[in-house]
């Protein structure tokens, strides 16, 4: 559909003194789409399913993703190389968590009339999330990428458990943690299917 002509075709009708025509053009052909503002929080188990689900592949890219803890160990480890700012400030966050760090996106945008539940949830970067925004897959021109085989990548979330279980004491990070008991969960129930 190019949107371009539809409006030249609603000018016609408007320079026609057709007022009610262009009304009922642009309600059937580019019809403004209510929706309803919902705060989305997701806990880090159900985002590690999600994650799991999808093999850590960003579903609009296609690329390998990293497990989000993996990455919070690589901060902590080294912070004055993986730099990170709590709000995520790009000239003090290092760009691993842009490019690497994996999030939920709404395939369909709730604002444009997507549903929030994991049917309609994919992996995808912070990077591709961002550019993403509230805009559909077609109108970018960008393709949905097949889910990933956890046999082939899992995000190097075994790396990450072999760690904690050897340096317990990361475990006293909140962020940490908090990965930590989502991932196991959601890999429990995973195993259980």
């Amino acid at each position: 559909m190019d949107r371009a002509l539809l409006i030249k075709n609603l000018f016609g009708l408007l320079l026609e003194d057709r007022r009610q025509a262009c009304i009922d053009f642009a309600e059937e052909n580019y019809p403004f789409v209510e929706s309803i503002s919902q705060k989305r929080q997701y806990s880090k188990y159900q985002m590690c399913k999600v994650f799991l689900r999808d093999g850590f592949i960003d579903r609009y890219s296609g690329d390998k993703l990293l497990f989000p803890g993996l990455i919070r160990l690589l901060t902590l480890e080294f912070p004055d190389i993986f730099k990170y700012h709590k709000n995520w400030k790009m000239s003090d966050t290092h760009m691993i968590y842009w490019d690497l760090y994996p999030t939920i996106d709404h395939l369909i945008p709730i604002a444009r009339g997507g549903n929030d539940n994991d049917i309609n949830w994919v992996t995808t970067s912070m990077l591709h999330n961002s550019a993403k925004s509230l805009w559909t897959i077609e109108e970018l021109g960008w393709n949905i990428h097949e889910k990933g085989q956890l046999n082939n990548w899992d995000g190097l979330v075994h790396y990450f458990i072999d760690f904690v279980n050897k340096n317990p004491e990361y475990m006293q990070d909140k962020y940490v943690y908090s990965w930590n008991l989502g991932l196991i969960r959601a890999i429990a129930e995973l195993e259980n299917e």
